[in-house]
């Protein structure tokens, strides 16, 4: 029968079987009760109600958040008839899993449904148990709070589950648990997250008033760099400019936004440049009353804008009750450069490397030329540096090799920090050159440490710094990283991306199939997605999973103006990765066309030696492949520690010009921990 992914909720009536024994008649109103309060909500959620069992109930929902609103939403209904004269006393408890489900007639088996059944068991009278793979798909979606429960072994389940609780909004603990009450939602803190406490404030785009449409790129530039500066101040947590940019010339309310990027509060504004004069109007909003924390207008000449930013820094910090210390003070009123040409310049230049960044190609010489005209102007202007030596360093593999960049990354990223020895950027930039170009593992996590302790909320340092640890086989570390990331940056595919990687790896299929499905549903339109989880989910034999990202694919056949796909494209590596795709399916002719076009010199642009090892690997031809993997190695391109750990190269893994390569780049030698872990009823099935 065919299978799909369901979230599965149990519920169970507490106290009706003693109550039966001593007053059937009132068991059966209590129950009677239950059903008729339940019809209205489960068909709100478009759910389905599967069974009754007794004084327990079975439903299944399309989506968790579906299933988690449901459930709050019958506890609230219990509550409430509760307090009516004449209501039954309902005191229900509810467990929620999601997993993969089979249905034979009108009822649904399989191990999802027994696990759910078993989590409604740990859950307290009056309240809601759930999986760790129910609060990744709801946290920060849902306007509730969640508390860790921790890892609990459950009856005729093989595994300690992870669990967590909903505190529930008319009662800060679980009824009858005896727990003290829960502390006010603005102070809990995810215990999974503990280094992300409230408050969390967005800085949406600066509306750009200016009476010159060319100098758009002064609010672009100025909105990353009062996003950079107020992410100084260690009491806020920042949402990534990767995020909030997706809200520029929105129309949204602020409460919406604020909703959808689970932060507390929203800074927002205008910029209007006219010559040498900028006005900059502010205004800071409670996301969650929809109510004004400060409004100001600030008229200043262009040589005043970094104490401008430091103003405004400040003044959120005090809206926020947030006291800085006087290292804090200091960074945030730092002033990187005296003129204002290098600064002008270095803000064009971020601007196109975001464009460049969302896919648009031709930024690249734009981003470099005004980067490279920044530090004509001011030498010694360290922010530059380090932002055109993490440019560099982001474009490699895409419109440039390694080798072309590393020289100029090195010597940007060294001045950066000799120039800007408190500034995170160039910590950053130091630890991303020592990572991706130089593989000094150590020396790279040092640098990222130290980024992260002047400015925890640097999504790019968390994501790169998970990287990291994912490839020296740090996995549990690494998904903390990945989590981090993706609640700084909750609109950014990259990090949810990498989440499902460290899962897969892990040999956690069962996770890593909903938050793929997850990642899908919340980008429909993103091409590059369903391209790169075709390749991944070929690779570890989901190929069901595949055939349907493969088969979305095609209805998002985008044209040429797609800006993720032009972006990519440049370095064929979408086209690469479909050929990877179908060959993993049985499907190899694609592959070996397109490694004839390019030993035929058809193909134009950028493509690695790693890339073509992986066709190879994929088409069987073994030799070729480590050939190329030797060549990337020994001509310093050294991309090949970021794809090691890949299935595709899991016949090679035990061969002794494998095991070189590994020495060669002093990488883990241990097979990945999914090669020895099996996880039932998703083993992959033969090609």
């Amino acid at each position: 029968m065919p299978r799909r992914l369901a979230a599965i909720v149990f519920t169970d009536l507490v106290g009706s079987t003693e109550l039966a024994q001593t007053n059937e008649a009132v068991a059966l109103d209590t129950v009677r009760e239950q059903e008729r309060l339940v019809r209205p909500l489960v068909e709100r959620q478009r759910g389905r109600w599967v069974k009754s069992m007794g004084d327990g109930m079975l439903f299944e929902f399309p989506t968790a958040r579906a299933a988690v609103e449901f459930a709050v939403e019958f506890l609230k209904s219990a509550q409430e008839r509760r307090a009516e004269p004449a209501g039954h006393a309902l005191r229900l408890r509810i467990g929620i899993h999601l997993g993969d489900v089979e249905r034979r007639g009108t009822d649904i088996v399989g191990d999802a449904v027994n696990v759910a059944s078993r989590i409604e068991s740990a859950a307290e009278p009056g309240g809601i148990c759930l999986s760790s793979s129910v609060y990744q798909q709801v946290v920060r979606k849902v306007p509730y709070q969640f508390e860790r429960i921790g890892a609990r072994s459950l009856k005729g389940v093989l595994e300690p589950l992870e669990l967590y609780r909903v505190v529930l909004p008319w009662s800060g603990s679980a009824e009858g648990s005896g727990r003290p009450p829960a502390k006010p939602a603005a102070a809990i803190a995810s215990a999974s997250r503990p280094e992300l406490p409230l408050p969390r404030l967005a800085v949406l785009p600066l509306s750009n008033i200016s009476p010159d449409p060319a100098d758009a790129f002064f609010a672009e530039g100025l909105t990353e760099e009062l996003i950079a500066v107020i992410s100084r101040v260690r009491g806020i947590r920042v949402i990534s400019r990767t995020s909030v940019g997706q809200y520029r010339n929105t129309t949204k309310p602020v409460a919406v936004i604020g909703s959808e990027l689970g932060t507390d509060f929203v800074l927002e504004g205008s910029v209007r440049k006219a010559g040498d004069d900028v006005r900059i109007t502010l205004q800071l909003i409670d996301a969650r009353a929809d109510e004004h924390r400060w409004a100001e207008t600030y008229e200043r000449r262009l040589d005043r804008v970094f104490a401008l930013q430091a103003e405004v820094a400040e003044a959120t910090a005090s809206a926020l009750s947030v006291t800085l210390a006087p290292n804090e003070r200091k960074a945030v009123r730092s002033t990187p450069t005296s003129s204002v040409e290098a600064h002008a310049a270095y803000l064009r230049g971020i601007a196109a490397a975001r464009r460049f960044g969302e896919g648009d190609p031709e930024s690249d010489a734009t981003a470099c030329a005004a980067f490279e005209e920044a530090l004509r102007i001011d030498p010694d202007f360290g922010l530059a540096q380090a932002a055109y030596s993490d440019y560099l360093v982001g474009a490699m593999g895409l419109v440039r090799s390694y080798v072309e960049v590393a020289d100029r990354a090195r010597k940007l990223a060294t001045e950066a920090l000799l120039h800007s020895p408190d500034a995170p950027e160039a910590y950053a930039a130091i630890g991303n050159y020592r990572m991706q170009v130089a593989q000094d593992w150590e020396g790279a996590e040092e640098a990222f440490r130290q980024a992260i302790e002047r400015n925890p909320s640097h999504v790019s340092v968390h994501l790169w710094y998970g990287i990291l640890l994912l490839t020296t086989q740090r996995y549990e570390e690494a998904e903390r990283e990945c989590e981090t990331a993706v609640a700084l940056d909750p609109l950014w595919f990259i990090p949810r991306m990498n989440r499902v990687t460290v899962a897969l790896q892990k040999g956690e299929l069962a996770r890593a199939v909903p938050m793929a499905r997850d990642l899908t549903s919340s980008f429909p339109t993103n091409p590059v997605i369903r391209l790169w989880l075709a390749v991944e989910l070929t690779d570890f034999g989901l190929l069901d999973e595949a055939r349907r990202a493969l088969a979305d694919l095609e209805s998002l056949r985008a044209p040429r103006s797609q800006p993720a796909a032009d972006a990519l494209g440049q370095s064929h590596l979408l086209e690469c990765w479909e050929c990877l795709a179908r060959a993993g399916l049985g499907e190899p002719a694609a592959a070996r066309a397109f490694l004839a076009r390019w030993e035929a010199g058809e193909l134009k642009g950028y493509l690695g030696q790693v890339q073509r090892a992986e066709l190879h690997a994929a088409l069987g031809d073994d030799d070729r492949a480590l050939e190329l993997l030797e060549e990337d190695v020994r001509s310093g391109e050294h991309s090949f520690w970021f794809s090691y750990q890949s299935p595709r190269f899991d016949r090679l893994r035990s061969s002794p010009r494998f095991q070189g390569l590994l020495r060669a780049m002093r990488l883990p030698r241990t097979p990945p921990p999914r090669l020895a872990r099996k996880t039932p009823g998703l083993d992959a099935p033969s090609r």
